[in-house]
């Protein structure tokens, strides 16, 4: 969250008309009477700002991303993200000095994000994988047919409720295991994504490219991972 997040927030806007209005116009009077409008004003606004920005959301800090702490897939997605994001890093460290390198740098802070919520979603799933390994779904599904068998031969309830207990979880498995499938597709096309966009910060950077629909773009794919992000969580739960 980069400070123009930060700035556009509820919390943020709750600040600037607050009681913090009061003690930098109270101020900003009293050095207006005896050193001059001028010095007045200027020391009001800038107690003020600083009050509005004490108030403000802090930026959250980035987690320690580690590709070899997971398992493939999802360490082949983390280490794309990084090295796309060195890639744009070094696009805009080499880009000149002026207001399209500011608003690269914006857009940087954003595609970390991207990152950052990529490295969320990898560790999520292989969380899940790691899961559905121990809970071993080939010995399950062996025994699933045992019980099946003598159920056939010599029912009872109690293998019944077996039965429909080990099916039970043979049924959260293959949840775990489509979301796991279905989270790992969405992630190799966002990569493809991250590619592209750090390879067009080279043609932004230098004037040729239109940097809003560059932001956009950006934009649009850190809204989309976050939304994966939240559905994946969301199998804590399910």
């Amino acid at each position: 969250m980069g400070l123009r997040d930060r700035f556009y927030t509820p919390k943020t806007a709750r600040a600037i008309l607050s009681w913090r209005i009061l003690p930098a116009l109270a101020i900003g009077i009293a050095l207006a009477l005896t050193s001059g409008p001028v010095i007045g004003l200027a020391v009001g606004l800038t107690l003020y700002a600083g009050l509005v920005g004490l108030a403000m959301p802090k930026a959250p800090d980035r987690p320690r991303i580690d590709p070899f702490t997971v398992q493939e897939p999802w360490r082949q997605f983390v280490q794309g993200a990084q090295r796309a994001e060195a890639k744009l890093h070094d696009t805009i460290d080499g880009a000149s000095d002026g207001p399209v390198k500011d608003r690269m740098r914006s857009v940087g802070n954003k595609l970390d994000h991207g990152l950052d919520e990529t490295w969320r979603i990898a560790r999520r799933g292989h969380e899940i994988d790691q899961a559905v390994h121990r809970l071993d779904p080939t010995a399950l599904r062996s025994k699933l047919e045992s019980l099946q068998l003598r159920q056939a031969s010599t029912p009872t309830d109690d293998l019944s409720a077996t039965i429909e207990s080990v099916e039970s979880q043979l049924a959260s498995i293959d949840r775990l295991k489509e979301q796991s499938t279905r989270t790992a597709n969405t992630l190799r096309l966002t990569q493809t994504r991250l590619d592209e966009l750090a390879t067009r910060a080279a043609e932004v950077g230098i004037g040729t490219a239109d940097t809003d629909a560059y932001e956009h773009d950006v934009e649009d794919l850190v809204i989309e991972l976050e939304g994966l992000r939240q559905a994946v969580e969301e199998t804590r739960t399910a």
